[in-house]
C-alpha cells in the first residue's frame, strides 16, 4: 500500500458561486462542519488508506472555500487526521509540514486566523483575484480591495509564515481593468508568493452562459499573451522567481504541496471531486457533495473514475510536468533534436541536456508537448 506524505482535502463549501467557477462546490448558508469531517474520516476507513509512516510533508485545504470551515472546523479536521495517523500531538503529526489553507478575504478574522495557526496552518493562499471593485463585483466575489489588504494584514499579525495571493488576468475588455494596477497592488502587499491564472470560459457557469449569449467577449489571444508576459516582467523585477507556469515565489518560498504534483510523487485526495495518485493509478472522487457524503458514510468508496498511467501517458506526463516548471526537463540523447526548433524560436533554452521553456514557450506548453511525444 502507498505511504502518502502529501494530502489534499477538497472543502466544497462556498457562500455563492463566482461567475467563472466550474469547481465542485456546495453553496451553504450554514456549513455542516461535523458532517463533512465525519465523511472525510469515513472515506479514509472505507478506502483502507495506510497511516503515514512518518510526519506529513504537506497538507492542503483546497476548494471551494476552505476558510468557510472557520477556526473550529479547521482545528477539527487536523486533530482528527492526527488521531487517524496515530500521532499523540500535532507537533509530531505535522512536524515540518507545509499546511496550506485556501481562504477568501471576507473569512479572515483575527479569531479565525489565530485558531488556524494554533491548529498548524502555516501557509494561506488568499483568493484576491483583483483589486478593482467593478471586476470583483462582476466576478461575484464577496470582498472589496480593502478587504483583501485587511486580510493580508491580519494573517501577518497572527504569524502566518507564508502568504500567497491569487490574481486572474485576461478579464473581458468592457470591465476596463488595469492589469498593471493589480500587479502593482499585489507587490505592495509584501507577500512571498503570487499565483496568476488566465480567465477561462466554462460552459456550465454564469460566464459561460453570458458568453454563449454574446453578452461577454473573451479576451483575444494577443491580450492574454500580453498580460501573461507583463506579469512575468513585473513580478520577476520585484524579486519573485517565475518557477511554474502560473506561480511566482520569493527565494525559498515555492509552494511545496503543488511542487509535489509537478514531480509526480504520490498524493492522497479526499473529499468530493478530489483527485489522487498512488504512483501507478490516478483516481477521482464523486463530484457532488451530497453524493460523496452519502457514499462515504455508507461505507462505499466514493470513487468516480480511475486511470492507470500507461506508457504513452507516462511519456506525455514526463514532458508536461517537466516543462511546466523552471527546473525544466532532462532530455535523453535521442530527444535533444526535438527541442532545437523551440530554442531557435525563443520558446526554450537548452543547457547541456536540460531544456527549460521561456515565458513565451509556456504560452505554447500544450502544443509543444504534443509535438514532443
Amino acid at each position: 500500500m502507498t505511504d502518502y506524505q502529501h494530502i489534499y482535502l477538497h472543502v466544497p463549501f462556498c457562500g455563492r458561486r463566482c461567475s467563472y467557477c466550474d469547481f465542485s462546490i456546495a453553496v451553504r448558508r450554514e456549513v455542516p462542519v461535523s458532517e463533512y469531517v465525519d465523511a472525510i474520516m469515513a472515506e479514509l476507513v472505507t478506502r483502507q488508506i495506510r497511516n503515514p509512516d512518518g510526519p506529513l510533508k504537506s497538507l492542503y485545504f483546497g476548494g471551494g472555500t476552505p476558510s468557510k470551515l472557520g477556526g473550529p472546523g479547521v482545528e477539527q479536521v487536523i486533530h482528527r487526521l492526527a488521531r487517524w495517523a496515530n500521532h499523540v500531538d500535532l507537533s509530531t503529526f505535522l512536524s515540518d509540514a507545509e499546511v496550506t489553507l485556501e481562504a477568501n478575504p471576507e473569512d479572515v478574522t483575527a479569531e479565525a486566523a489565530e485558531r488556524w495557526v494554533a491548529a498548524g496552518v502555516n501557509r494561506v493562499s488568499l483568493g484576491v483575484q483583483s483589486f478593482d471593485p467593478s471586476v470583483l463585483d462582476w466576478m461575484h466575489r464577496g470582498h472589496g480591495p480593502e478587504g483583501a489588504r485587511a486580510a493580508v494584514a491580519t494573517l501577518k499579525a497572527v504569524g502566518i509564515r507564508e502568504l500567497s495571493v491569487d490574481l486572474i488576468f485576461a478579464v473581458p475588455e468592457h470591465l476596463n481593468r488595469s492589469w498593471t494596477g493589480d500587479l502593482e497592488a499585489a507587490v505592495s502587499l509584501d507577500v512571498d508568493h503570487v499565483s496568476v491564472y488566465g480567465l477561462t470560459v466554462e460552459s456550465h457557469t454564469p460566464l459561460g452562459r453570458w458568453t454563449a449569449r454574446g453578452e461577454v467577449a473573451e479576451a483575444p489571444e494577443e491580450r492574454y499573451e500580453r498580460e501573461f508576459l507583463e506579469a512575468h516582467e513585473r513580478l520577476t523585477a520585484a524579486g519573485f522567481e517565475h518557477y511554474e507556469v502560473s506561480n511566482y515565489a520569493k527565494p525559498g518560498r515555492r509552494a511545496r504541496h503543488n511542487s509535489a504534483y509537478w514531480t509526480g510523487v504520490p498524493y492522497l485526495g479526499l473529499g468530493p471531486s478530489a483527485h489522487g495518485f498512488d504512483g501507478r493509478e490516478r483516481r477521482w472522487n464523486t463530484t457532488a457533495y451530497a453524493a460523496w457524503q452519502r457514499q462515504a458514510m455508507a461505507g462505499e468508496d466514493p470513487v468516480e473514475g480511475r486511470e492507470v498511467v500507461a506508457e504513452q501517458s507516462s511519456a506525455a506526463e514526463r514532458w508536461y510536468l517537466g516543462l511546466r516548471t523552471r527546473d525544466g526537463l532532462e532530455l535523453r540523447p535521442d530527444e535533444v533534436a526535438k527541442v532545437a526548433p523551440w530554442v531557435a524560436a525563443g520558446w526554450a533554452t537548452l543547457v547541456g541536456s536540460r531544456v527549460r521553456l521561456t515565458p513565451t514557450g509556456w504560452l505554447r506548453l500544450d502544443a509543444l508537448v504534443a509535438q514532443a511525444i
